[in-house]
């Protein structure tokens, strides 16, 4: 079941949950669900669905699954099925995706590479 909070929707199945007061220096690695609402200044790279909500900040790059941003994140992101940058975003790295959605007023500066499905790859082999 997903809830709303701030701009973001959120599973309510989050393992992991640094709040707004938390700060983080270091690298952050893990499996689950994680949402960020704090800020962290290091890599982030998670086996799982990641939320980082409107007031958290990242200095890094993240790595997960599903990447859901609506605050800052300054590095690259790669996100192994949906990235979605709500209203309130702002990305300041490239993106390696599979799937990407930026929202009307979302700040992205950066550079975007989309892995094609293999099934895409075949058809546009076969036509040439």
């Amino acid at each position: 079941m997903l809830k709303k909070r701030d701009s973001v929707q959120v599973s309510e199945d989050i393992d992991t949950l640094l709040g707004e007061n938390i700060k983080v220096t270091g690298k952050i690695e893990g499996k689950g669900n994680l949402r960020i609402d704090g800020n962290v200044n290091g890599d982030i790279d998670y086996d799982g669905d990641i939320v980082i909500g409107d007031s958290g900040t990242i200095v890094g790059n993240v790595k997960g699954h599903a990447i859901s941003v609506g605050g800052t994140v300054h590095g690259n992101i790669t996100s192994g099925a949906k990235l979605s940058l709500l209203p309130s975003a702002f990305v300041k790295g490239d993106v390696n995706v599979a799937s990407f959605v930026i929202h009307e007023e979302a700040k992205f500066e950066g550079n975007c590479k989309m892995d094609l499905p293999e099934s895409f790859t075949n058809k546009i082999d076969n036509e040439e």
